[in-house]
């Protein structure tokens, strides 16, 4: 086959996929204009790769979309740009685009979905809305299939609940964290307790266990004695915008442990410490 007719296999091999990958890109960005540009990047990178090698093409543009679209919310939210709500349908261009949005995602869906951070809604996108399994949006985002439970657990909440308010719930999950890191340093195995719901589990990567952590750990007394004592080197930092205790050395996280809170008890801990991992994840320092 000639260059001429492999090209143009490609090009009808992916428009297949245009309509699944376009869906994909509206719900993430609530934006026409914006979903065409992810799709258009996903064409471009598959364009410049070598074709032959991908045993799964439909795997491989969704996980380059919805990195596009990841990256496109960051970078949005770092600008501090205006949600899709603030700004109005005005700034959906065109009669066209408008219907296109309302018949795919609704205006309603779009005005809840801006109120998660960009980890939540590509986790509760991939996996609710195109039933994406856990581990296959962990390969996508780099994270745990257990960390991207977390984040589709809260954006569901969040969906589900649209009148409760970010600020508050953060600030609630922060004070569980704060209590839980206090009890941990101090030795306070009651107040642990206190803490932990009774079937509590602690997840830790295989970087983590190579460093000595257990795998897996299950139930309330036994993650409180994991935990009594200990994290004295650890401090409050921001995980996906909720509070998160973060071990550094020489100022590099090594070790991130996130936290699923649920009815001011702590239901599941996330243990990170994959260098790559590590580096994609959206820490910030704690106020």
């Amino acid at each position: 086959m000639d260059e001429r007719s492999s090209d143009e296999l490609l090009a009808r091999e992916f428009e297949q996929h245009r309509t699944h990958l376009r869906a994909v890109a509206l719900r993430m960005l609530g934006s026409v204009n914006e979903a065409d540009d992810a799709v258009q990047e996903a064409w471009i990178r598959l364009s410049r790769a070598d074709a032959g090698t991908l045993d799964n093409l439909a795997g491989w543009l969704t996980t380059v979309v919805s990195r596009v679209c990841l990256d496109m919310l960051r970078s949005r939210t770092s600008r501090r740009e205006a949600p899709w709500e603030q700004a109005g349908p005005a700034a959906v261009p065109g009669p066209e685009q408008e219907s296109v949005l309302a018949d795919s995602v609704g205006v309603a869906m779009l005005v809840v979905l801006e109120r998660l951070s960009p980890a939540e809604r590509l986790a509760f996108v991939l996996h609710d809305m195109f039933a994406v399994p856990f581990d296959e949006v962990g390969t996508i985002m780099a994270r745990s299939p257990a960390a991207v439970r977390q984040l589709a657990s809260r954006g569901r909440r969040r969906v589900q609940s649209p009148q409760t308010s970010l600020d508050d719930e953060r600030s609630a999950h922060r004070a569980v964290v704060d209590a839980f890191l206090a009890a941990s340093r101090g030795g306070d195995f009651q107040g642990l307790l206190d803490l932990l719901a009774p079937d509590v589990a602690l997840r830790a990567d295989a970087a983590a266990v190579a460093m000595g952590a257990q795998g897996d750990v299950v139930g309330a007394h036994e993650v409180a004695a994991t935990f009594s004592g200990r994290a004295r080197a650890a401090r409050t930092g921001l995980l996906d915008g909720y509070a998160a205790a973060v071990w550094s050395v020489g100022g590099s996280p090594k070790v991130v442990f996130g936290f699923l809170v649920e009815d001011g008890l702590i239901t599941e801990i996330e243990m990170l410490a994959d260098p790559d991992q590590l580096s994609r994840l959206d820490l910030a320092p704690a106020d």
